[in-house]
């Protein structure tokens, strides 16, 4: 049978918010603000239960308190990147809405040892889709292609200490992996500089303070880079400033494992092994960089340099997939075609998160972007850009749709059970939750 989970945090829809995933599965939050009461206020259904879906239903329900706003998510739980995508030793800040990944377009990316960080990540925050990813972490060195966040997070989880994951709520079989790991080194490739770099302070402090791990930087990447200090704003002087003493200092000799970023480097190709059945190592061009500052382009010099490793993971991006046919789509961006959040030619749509405006900054970024959409949305009500007149039946007529196509949804309160049953596992296991990765005993337990 076909599963949807629904939230209503009150009711309704007239006009859609597309803010992440496809609805081919329903999580639905039943009566999360108000239940499933009448309303004579505006009706609102929005498609993705990630932070996007969530910021832009709360921005709405506090500007319009006789607002519905449904909120229609595909698996049997809530809250997209928070549960998914933020790294397990980060619950502070536990945006989920691209599915798809940005491809290398590189010869040998396709071969075993190869993931991308959005399927990584996923593995070890117990996203269902990537349960059986099981990568072979029995070599030395591993290869994170990407200088972000999300790169800083993976290499990361790869090095530390299997104690302090054991307080978080990385998945079981994820924390068995990473306690029979051999990976002792981590190279963080970027295609241009330090300068450019994508990564926020936070991140690298983290880096710099991981214990039984020291910095092992290439002098030659930083030439120039102290005189150009004075000139850069303070968040950027500040995190160079940082990466330069890791790069002098390196840390504790007696560490076992070690980390480096690797500036102006490209991939060109994953190196297979003899046997030409998995990757070992990853063939990188040498970059130079035309212009300066945030808008410097790298142009290859023509050197190249091969790296042996046995894991590669590529974190260059996300990107967002077309949801349906009738909403337009951008498939160069990658986006929803959008002014301020309203979906192009399209009355009565909206789009926020990173279908909105593409898979970049923090969840942070996506709380702002996602309140511009509902006060734009707002303002169209109150402009009356869109007809508020006609009484639509909004969740009760979806919820009949999805009984006529076999879809069973999962309530909130059902979830509910879901997360009591997740803490119950963790709390044995001395963690704050152990997740559950499969979807069929996700249901068992909501439908119980």
């Amino acid at each position: 049978m076909k599963m949807m989970t629904m939230m209503n945090l009150v009711r309704g829809s007239v006009m859609k918010i597309h803010g992440l995933s496809r609805a081919s599965r329903c999580l639905a939050a039943e009566g999360g603000v108000r239940g499933l009461s009448s309303s004579s206020g505006p009706r609102v259904c929005i498609v993705g239960g990630g932070p996007a879906g969530f910021y832009t239903a709360q921005q709405l329900l506090k500007a319009r308190q006789d607002a519905a706003v449904d909120v229609y998510e595909r698996l049997p739980v809530p809250f997209g990147l928070v549960r998914f995508g933020v790294a397990p030793d980060h619950p502070e800040v536990k945006s989920y809405g691209a599915e798809g990944n940005r491809s290398m377009g590189i010869p040998g990316e396709d071969l075993p040892g190869v993931f991308s960080a959005k399927d990584f990540v996923g593995w070890y925050n117990g996203l269902p889709s990537n349960k059986e990813l099981r990568p072979d972490l029995s070599c030395e060195t591993a290869v994170i292609l990407g200088q972000g966040n999300v790169a800083l997070d993976v290499a990361r989880i790869l090095l530390a200490p299997v104690e302090m994951l054991k307080e978080t709520d990385i998945t079981q079989n994820a924390l068995k992996a990473l306690a029979g790991s051999k990976v002792r080194r981590v190279l963080i490739v970027g295609r241009r500089g330090p300068l450019q770099i994508a990564c926020t302070i936070k991140e690298l402090r983290e880096m710099v303070n991981l214990p039984n791990s020291r910095a092992d930087m290439l002098p030659a990447d930083f030439e120039g880079i102290a005189e150009a200090l004075k000139d850069l704003p303070r968040p950027r002087k500040r995190l160079t400033e940082l990466m330069m003493k890791a790069a002098k200092e390196g840390g504790d000799d007696k560490a076992e494992k070690c980390w480096g970023f690797r500036f102006f480097r490209s991939p060109v190709e994953v190196i297979a092994g003899a046997d030409g059945k998995r990757a070992t190592g990853i063939r990188l061009a040498l970059n130079k960089l035309e212009g300066s500052g945030e808008s410097a382009r790298a142009e290859v010099t023509g050197q190249l340099e091969d790296v042996d490793c046995g894991l590669i993971i590529s974190s260059i991006g996300y990107k967002s997939i077309p949801i349906d046919p009738a909403v337009p789509f951008d498939p160069r961006r990658a986006i929803v075609p959008n002014e301020m959040g309203r979906v192009q030619d399209t009355a009565g749509l909206y789009c926020s998160g990173w279908v909105k405006r593409g898979p970049t900054g923090v969840i942070a970024t996506t709380m702002n972007d996602s309140f511009d959409t509902a006060r734009v949305l707002i303002q169209d009500m109150e402009a009356g850009k869109l007809d508020l007149s006609v009484n639509k039946p909004g969740a009760q007529a979806i919820t009949a749709l999805l009984q006529t196509r076999g879809v069973r949804t999962v309530l909130f309160s059902q979830w509910e059970k879901i997360n009591a049953e997740e803490e119950k596992r963790g709390k044995f296991l001395g963690k704050p939750r152990e997740k559950l990765l499969d979807v069929d005993e996700m249901l068992k337990i909501a439908w119980s």
